[in-house]
């Protein structure tokens, strides 16, 4: 997963930022209301929000 967020450009980085957000958005929603069928999905997706903002931090450090 680590490559795979390594790999994507600093405006692919950004949308993907912006999507898990909403998806996250959409599963706590969900896990309110008791549709959500995994639970560890909500973790999972803030995980790779992390992953996402630790890659843009890098980047942002390696140009300064």
């Amino acid at each position: 997963m680590k490559k795979e967020f390594q790999n994507m450009t600093d405006v692919e980085l950004a949308a993907k930022l912006k999507e898990l957000k909403s998806e996250l958005f959409s599963l706590r929603f969900r896990h309110v209301s008791g549709q959500l069928e995994n639970p560890l999905s909500i973790r999972n997706c803030k995980r790779d929000i992390a992953r996402v903002n630790t890659e843009i931090r890098a980047r942002e450090v390696k140009k300064a």
